[in-house]
């Protein structure tokens, strides 16, 4: 791709999406010459969860609503401890703690997603890992110069290789620190400066090229949510970016010299962890 070319776009997402997600879109429209042409959507999402009692209650207003509670109630069974730090972000959220670049947005309610073609499809599972119909490869590849990842949890296959320039992932860290959980994990170390990283995705977990990435300082945020609120405000910018490296034929990507070590999710729902997390939670609200 030159600068001059405009850059057709897809997208991988679940029935809803964050707010950061889709301002991060639209700043890739506005500003990167992004066309966003595909939005493929995850149907199911999670059998488990109803993706409208996941927004609504992350959406909700003051007070517990049903939806809230059968959603704490689904997250206990499924995070174990780590619902005692859930259940402390929306006991906060109900004492007026805001949050609004997590709330949820579905996503025929984009508008920056309206031109789009939507396919909904159901990928092949194997343990973690998901796999898209070969017929919707095909169309991503037929369709789209890039994807962006922002649904459908870990996804190997052709789909990876099918854009030109293949599927761009966020995650929350430096890849060179922290892979799989990261911004909790740097938040438990006391990091006053969190890494946030654009990929270009592998196969392997958190171990592609680098297309954009940026430091972010963190050192007066009180909760690990407030963590992730300034992360994302990074991240509505660096998609953008992303997508401008792309189009800059002098900018290659970042081949990582050494990545860091890898943080399994269920160390979240280990209750030594969830607790830590709790407490520094409840301090920073408290100090």
């Amino acid at each position: 791709m030159t600068e001059s070319e405009r850059v057709s776009v897809g997208v991988l997402a679940e029935p809803y999406l964050r707010e950061w997600q889709v301002r991060s879109l639209e700043r890739a429209r506005d500003g990167a010459g992004a066309d966003i042409s595909l939005v493929v959507v995850n149907d199911p999402s999670n059998a488990a969860v109803d993706p409208e009692t996941v927004a609504s209650a992350a959406n909700d207003g003051p007070g517990f609503g049903l939806d809230t509670l059968e959603l704490l109630w689904l997250t206990l069974a499924r995070e174990r401890a780590w619902t005692l730090v859930v259940a402390e972000r929306e006991l906060a959220r109900r004492f007026g703690a805001e949050h609004p670049l997590s709330e949820r947005r579905a996503v025929s309610d984009a508008d920056c997603l309206a031109d789009a073609e939507r396919r909904r499809v159901t990928p092949t599972t194997e343990g973690s890992w998901n796999e898209l119909p070969e017929e919707t490869v095909r169309e991503i590849g037929d369709r789209c110069d890039v994807v962006v990842r922002y649904g459908f949890g870990l996804i190997r296959g052709d789909v990876l290789e099918a854009p030109t320039e293949g599927v761009l992932s966020f995650h929350p860290a430096d890849v060179r620190r922290y892979r799989g959980l990261g911004a909790p994990m740097a938040y438990l170390d006391g990091r006053r400066t969190v890494g946030v990283t654009l990929q270009r995705l592998t196969e392997a977990i958190d171990g592609g090229e680098i297309v954009a990435e940026a430091t972010v300082d963190v050192d007066d945020c009180e909760t690990l949510w407030d963590v992730y609120d300034r992360l994302h405000e990074r991240q509505i910018e660096l998609l953008a970016e992303g997508i401008e490296n792309l189009r800059d034929p002098t900018i290659e990507p970042t081949v990582p010299e050494a990545l860091g070590p890898y943080y399994s999710m269920d160390r979240r729902r280990q209750p030594g962890f969830a607790v830590r997390t709790l407490l520094r939670n409840l301090h920073g609200r408290l100090s």
